[in-house]
């Protein structure tokens, strides 16, 4: 049998934790950011975890993970 393909674009942007869950980064942190508060900024710079509903999603298209 072939080898399963990665997604590239999927394995640059999340990274699996040591529990089995996902992490991502958040948007907008890019530009426009004299408009957003300083709180706001700060938060944005942690990684989160992914939503449920979309962990299918992603193990699919990260099938060595």
């Amino acid at each position: 049998m072939p080898k399963m393909k990665t997604n590239k674009a999927a394995g640059k942007r999340f990274k699996k934790t040591a529990s089995g869950q996902f992490k991502r980064y958040q948007c907008n942190k890019r530009h426009i950011l004299n408009n957003k508060t300083s709180k706001r900024k700060m938060r944005l710079r942690k990684a989160t975890l992914v939503s449920a509903s979309s962990i299918r999603r992603i193990k699919v298209s990260l099938p060595y993970s």
